[in-house]
Protein backbone atom coordinates (compact mmCIF):
# COMPACT_ATOMS: atom_id res chain seq x y z
CA UNK A 1 0.00 0.00 0.00
CA UNK A 2 1.57 3.29 -1.09
CA UNK A 3 1.76 6.37 1.11
CA UNK A 4 -0.17 8.27 -1.56
CA UNK A 5 -3.16 5.92 -1.26
CA UNK A 6 -3.10 6.16 2.54
CA UNK A 7 -3.12 9.96 2.45
CA UNK A 8 -5.99 10.03 -0.05
CA UNK A 9 -7.90 7.54 2.07
CA UNK A 10 -7.36 9.54 5.26
CA UNK A 11 -8.57 12.74 3.56
CA UNK A 12 -11.70 11.02 2.27
CA UNK A 13 -12.26 9.32 5.61
CA UNK A 14 -11.98 12.67 7.42
CA UNK A 15 -14.92 14.05 5.43
CA UNK A 16 -16.91 10.86 6.00
CA UNK A 17 -16.12 11.34 9.70
CA UNK A 18 -17.75 14.78 9.66
CA UNK A 19 -20.92 13.28 8.14
CA UNK A 20 -20.92 10.28 10.49
CA UNK A 21 -20.35 12.45 13.56
CA UNK A 22 -23.28 14.67 12.56
CA UNK A 23 -25.43 11.54 12.38
CA UNK A 24 -24.16 10.19 15.70
CA UNK A 25 -24.74 13.38 17.68
CA UNK A 26 -28.46 13.40 16.87
CA UNK A 27 -28.75 9.62 17.28
CA UNK A 28 -27.08 9.89 20.68
CA UNK A 29 -29.53 12.49 21.96
CA UNK A 30 -32.82 11.51 20.34
CA UNK A 31 -32.14 7.86 19.41
CA UNK A 32 -33.14 8.26 15.76
CA UNK A 33 -31.27 8.78 12.48
CA UNK A 34 -31.81 12.22 10.95
CA UNK A 35 -32.16 11.48 7.24
CA UNK A 36 -32.47 15.17 6.34
CA UNK A 37 -28.74 15.52 7.05
CA UNK A 38 -27.68 14.87 3.44
CA UNK A 39 -30.02 17.46 1.94
CA UNK A 40 -28.88 19.97 4.56
CA UNK A 41 -25.30 19.26 3.54
CA UNK A 42 -26.16 20.06 -0.08
CA UNK A 43 -28.03 23.24 0.80
CA UNK A 44 -25.12 24.47 2.95
CA UNK A 45 -22.64 23.65 0.18
CA UNK A 46 -24.59 25.75 -2.33
CA UNK A 47 -24.82 28.63 0.14
CA UNK A 48 -21.04 28.51 0.43
CA UNK A 49 -20.68 28.31 -3.34
CA UNK A 50 -22.80 31.40 -4.06
CA UNK A 51 -21.12 33.33 -1.24
CA UNK A 52 -17.68 32.51 -2.69
CA UNK A 53 -18.73 33.41 -6.25
CA UNK A 54 -20.52 36.58 -5.23
CA UNK A 55 -17.96 37.95 -2.78
CA UNK A 56 -14.64 36.39 -3.81
CA UNK A 57 -13.95 35.31 -0.23
CA UNK A 58 -11.20 32.80 0.46
CA UNK A 59 -11.86 29.23 1.56
CA UNK A 60 -11.95 29.57 5.34
CA UNK A 61 -14.50 32.46 5.49
CA UNK A 62 -16.65 30.42 3.08
CA UNK A 63 -16.33 27.40 5.39
CA UNK A 64 -17.38 29.46 8.41
CA UNK A 65 -20.39 30.90 6.59
CA UNK A 66 -21.48 27.45 5.37
CA UNK A 67 -21.09 25.98 8.85
CA UNK A 68 -23.11 28.79 10.41
CA UNK A 69 -25.78 28.46 7.72
CA UNK A 70 -25.97 24.70 8.25
CA UNK A 71 -26.23 25.11 12.02
CA UNK A 72 -28.98 27.73 11.85
CA UNK A 73 -30.99 25.82 9.22
CA UNK A 74 -30.75 22.62 11.28
CA UNK A 75 -31.82 24.57 14.36
CA UNK A 76 -34.86 25.86 12.45
CA UNK A 77 -35.57 22.30 11.29
CA UNK A 78 -35.52 21.09 14.89
CA UNK A 79 -38.05 23.73 15.88
CA UNK A 80 -40.37 23.09 12.92
CA UNK A 81 -40.12 19.33 12.44
CA UNK A 82 -38.94 17.72 15.68
CA UNK A 83 -39.79 19.92 18.69
CA UNK A 84 -43.33 18.63 19.32
CA UNK A 85 -42.20 15.06 18.72
CA UNK A 86 -39.43 15.50 21.29
CA UNK A 87 -41.81 16.95 23.87
CA UNK A 88 -44.22 14.04 23.38
CA UNK A 89 -41.35 11.51 23.32
CA UNK A 90 -42.90 9.76 20.31
CA UNK A 91 -41.69 6.62 18.53
CA UNK A 92 -39.10 6.50 15.76
CA UNK A 93 -41.63 6.27 12.90
CA UNK A 94 -42.67 9.90 13.46
CA UNK A 95 -39.06 11.08 13.55
CA UNK A 96 -38.33 9.07 10.40
CA UNK A 97 -41.26 10.61 8.49
CA UNK A 98 -40.38 14.11 9.72
CA UNK A 99 -36.71 13.77 8.77
CA UNK A 100 -37.56 12.45 5.29
CA UNK A 101 -40.08 15.28 4.78
CA UNK A 102 -37.59 17.90 5.96
CA UNK A 103 -34.88 16.44 3.72
CA UNK A 104 -37.24 16.52 0.73
CA UNK A 105 -37.99 20.16 1.51
CA UNK A 106 -34.28 21.05 1.62
CA UNK A 107 -33.62 19.19 -1.62
CA UNK A 108 -36.60 20.90 -3.25
CA UNK A 109 -35.27 24.31 -2.24
CA UNK A 110 -31.90 23.50 -3.80
CA UNK A 111 -33.47 22.16 -7.02
CA UNK A 112 -35.70 25.21 -7.42
CA UNK A 113 -32.78 27.50 -6.61
CA UNK A 114 -30.13 26.05 -8.93
CA UNK A 115 -32.03 23.70 -11.26
CA UNK A 116 -30.49 20.42 -12.49
CA UNK A 117 -27.18 22.09 -13.33
CA UNK A 118 -23.68 21.23 -12.15
CA UNK A 119 -21.37 23.77 -10.50
CA UNK A 120 -17.71 24.00 -9.56
CA UNK A 121 -16.34 25.91 -6.61
CA UNK A 122 -13.85 28.67 -7.48
CA UNK A 123 -10.20 27.73 -7.36
CA UNK A 124 -9.11 28.57 -3.81
CA UNK A 125 -5.49 27.43 -4.05
CA UNK A 126 -2.65 28.84 -6.16
CA UNK A 127 -1.12 25.39 -6.41
CA UNK A 128 -3.25 22.26 -6.78
CA UNK A 129 -0.60 19.99 -5.22
CA UNK A 130 1.89 20.11 -2.37
CA UNK A 131 5.19 18.26 -2.69
CA UNK A 132 6.93 16.53 0.22
CA UNK A 133 10.06 15.19 -1.42
CA UNK A 134 8.91 12.55 -3.89
CA UNK A 135 5.41 12.53 -2.40
CA UNK A 136 2.75 14.63 -4.16
CA UNK A 137 -0.40 15.47 -2.18
CA UNK A 138 -3.48 17.27 -3.46
CA UNK A 139 -3.81 20.64 -1.73
CA UNK A 140 -7.54 20.14 -1.26
CA UNK A 141 -6.98 16.69 0.32
CA UNK A 142 -4.40 18.13 2.70
CA UNK A 143 -6.65 21.04 3.74
CA UNK A 144 -9.59 18.66 4.03
CA UNK A 145 -7.73 16.32 6.36
CA UNK A 146 -6.14 18.98 8.57
CA UNK A 147 -9.35 21.02 8.95
CA UNK A 148 -11.59 18.00 9.55
CA UNK A 149 -9.15 16.54 12.07
CA UNK A 150 -8.90 19.86 13.93
CA UNK A 151 -12.69 20.34 14.05
CA UNK A 152 -13.25 16.78 15.29
CA UNK A 153 -10.59 17.17 18.00
CA UNK A 154 -12.20 20.42 19.16
CA UNK A 155 -15.58 18.70 19.22
CA UNK A 156 -14.20 15.77 21.24
CA UNK A 157 -12.68 18.19 23.75
CA UNK A 158 -15.95 20.12 23.94
CA UNK A 159 -18.01 16.98 24.60
CA UNK A 160 -15.61 15.46 27.13
CA UNK A 161 -14.27 18.47 29.02
CA UNK A 162 -16.81 21.31 29.04
CA UNK A 163 -19.96 21.83 31.07
CA UNK A 164 -22.15 21.99 27.95
CA UNK A 165 -20.53 18.82 26.65
CA UNK A 166 -21.29 17.01 29.90
CA UNK A 167 -24.89 18.21 29.63
CA UNK A 168 -25.05 16.78 26.11
CA UNK A 169 -23.75 13.43 27.34
CA UNK A 170 -26.17 13.43 30.28
CA UNK A 171 -29.17 14.09 28.03
CA UNK A 172 -28.07 11.37 25.61
CA UNK A 173 -27.81 8.90 28.50
CA UNK A 174 -31.08 9.68 30.31
CA UNK A 175 -33.16 12.70 29.38
CA UNK A 176 -35.50 12.52 32.40
CA UNK A 177 -32.71 12.21 34.96
CA UNK A 178 -30.78 15.04 33.29
CA UNK A 179 -33.87 17.25 33.57
CA UNK A 180 -34.21 16.43 37.28
CA UNK A 181 -30.56 17.44 37.75
CA UNK A 182 -31.32 20.92 36.42
CA UNK A 183 -30.16 20.52 32.82
CA UNK A 184 -32.21 22.36 30.21
CA UNK A 185 -32.97 19.34 28.02
CA UNK A 186 -34.51 21.19 25.08
CA UNK A 187 -31.73 23.77 24.92
CA UNK A 188 -29.25 20.89 24.91
CA UNK A 189 -31.11 19.20 22.05
CA UNK A 190 -31.04 22.49 20.13
CA UNK A 191 -27.28 22.64 20.69
CA UNK A 192 -26.94 19.11 19.30
CA UNK A 193 -28.83 20.08 16.14
CA UNK A 194 -26.74 23.22 15.71
CA UNK A 195 -23.48 21.27 16.02
CA UNK A 196 -24.75 18.60 13.62
CA UNK A 197 -25.75 21.30 11.11
CA UNK A 198 -22.33 22.96 11.34
CA UNK A 199 -20.66 19.63 10.57
CA UNK A 200 -23.01 19.18 7.60
CA UNK A 201 -22.01 22.61 6.29
CA UNK A 202 -18.31 21.83 6.59
CA UNK A 203 -18.67 18.44 4.90
CA UNK A 204 -20.78 19.99 2.14
CA UNK A 205 -18.10 22.54 1.26
CA UNK A 206 -15.34 19.91 1.17
CA UNK A 207 -17.42 17.56 -0.98
CA UNK A 208 -18.28 20.48 -3.26
CA UNK A 209 -14.59 21.33 -3.69
CA UNK A 210 -13.51 17.76 -4.41
CA UNK A 211 -16.51 16.75 -6.48
CA UNK A 212 -18.89 18.51 -8.83
CA UNK A 213 -21.54 20.43 -6.92
CA UNK A 214 -25.06 19.30 -7.89
CA UNK A 215 -28.50 19.07 -6.20
CA UNK A 216 -28.13 15.35 -5.38
CA UNK A 217 -24.76 15.75 -3.66
CA UNK A 218 -26.46 14.82 -0.40
CA UNK A 219 -26.73 11.21 -1.58
CA UNK A 220 -23.13 10.85 -0.42
CA UNK A 221 -24.51 11.05 3.12
CA UNK A 222 -25.04 7.30 2.88
CA UNK A 223 -21.27 6.95 3.30
CA UNK A 224 -21.54 8.68 6.66
CA UNK A 225 -24.36 6.34 7.64
CA UNK A 226 -22.29 3.29 6.65
CA UNK A 227 -19.38 4.64 8.70
CA UNK A 228 -21.72 5.11 11.68
CA UNK A 229 -22.91 1.52 11.40
CA UNK A 230 -19.33 0.21 11.15
CA UNK A 231 -18.19 2.33 14.08
CA UNK A 232 -21.35 1.87 16.13
CA UNK A 233 -24.47 4.02 16.01
CA UNK A 234 -24.55 6.21 19.08
CA UNK A 235 -20.76 6.39 19.40
CA UNK A 236 -19.01 9.51 18.14
CA UNK A 237 -15.58 7.95 18.55
CA UNK A 238 -16.78 4.85 16.73
CA UNK A 239 -18.20 6.98 13.92
CA UNK A 240 -14.80 8.62 13.38
CA UNK A 241 -12.97 5.28 13.41
CA UNK A 242 -15.52 3.74 11.04
CA UNK A 243 -15.26 6.71 8.67
CA UNK A 244 -11.47 6.55 8.50
CA UNK A 245 -11.58 2.83 7.82
CA UNK A 246 -14.24 3.33 5.15
CA UNK A 247 -12.22 6.08 3.47
CA UNK A 248 -9.08 3.94 3.39
CA UNK A 249 -11.00 0.91 2.14
CA UNK A 250 -12.74 2.84 -0.65
CA UNK A 251 -9.48 4.41 -1.81
CA UNK A 252 -7.85 0.98 -1.96
CA UNK A 253 -10.79 -0.51 -3.85
CA UNK A 254 -10.87 2.36 -6.34
CA UNK A 255 -7.17 1.86 -7.07
CA UNK A 256 -7.39 -1.92 -7.44
CA UNK A 257 -10.85 -2.70 -8.86
CA UNK A 258 -12.16 0.68 -10.07
CA UNK A 259 -14.69 3.18 -8.77
CA UNK A 260 -17.71 1.30 -10.12
CA UNK A 261 -17.43 -1.60 -7.67
CA UNK A 262 -16.23 0.27 -4.56
CA UNK A 263 -19.77 1.27 -3.34
CA UNK A 264 -20.91 -2.36 -3.62
CA UNK A 265 -18.13 -3.52 -1.31
CA UNK A 266 -18.92 -0.67 1.12
CA UNK A 267 -22.48 -1.94 1.48
CA UNK A 268 -21.29 -5.53 1.78
CA UNK A 269 -18.96 -4.59 4.63
CA UNK A 270 -21.83 -2.77 6.37
CA UNK A 271 -24.00 -5.88 6.02
CA UNK A 272 -21.23 -8.04 7.45
CA UNK A 273 -20.98 -5.76 10.48
CA UNK A 274 -24.77 -5.84 10.93
CA UNK A 275 -24.68 -9.65 10.89
CA UNK A 276 -21.51 -10.29 12.87
CA UNK A 277 -21.28 -7.26 15.17
CA UNK A 278 -24.45 -5.15 14.90
CA UNK A 279 -23.24 -2.79 17.62
CA UNK A 280 -20.23 -1.79 15.52
CA UNK A 281 -16.58 -1.40 16.47
CA UNK A 282 -17.23 0.77 19.52
CA UNK A 283 -19.83 -1.64 20.87
CA UNK A 284 -22.43 1.03 21.69
CA UNK A 285 -25.53 -0.32 23.39
CA UNK A 286 -27.74 2.53 22.22
CA UNK A 287 -30.98 1.36 20.63
CA UNK A 288 -33.18 3.28 18.25
CA UNK A 289 -36.60 4.41 19.41
CA UNK A 290 -39.32 1.80 19.03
Amino acid sequence: MSVQIIINGLALGAVYALIATGFSIIFNVLKFSNFSHGALMTLSAFIGYFVSVGTGLSLFPVILISMLAGGLIDLAGEFVAFRKLTIRNTSSIYYFVSSITLGTLFEGIVTIWVGPNFYNYPRFFKSMVVKFGSLIVSTSDLIMFITSFAILMILMFFIQKTRLGRALRAVSYDRDTASLMGINVYATIQMAFFISGCLAGLAGVFLGINYTLYPQLGNLVVKGFIASVIGGLGSIFGAVVGAILLGLMETLLINFIGSGYAPVFSFLIMLVFLLVRPRGIAGSNVQEKA
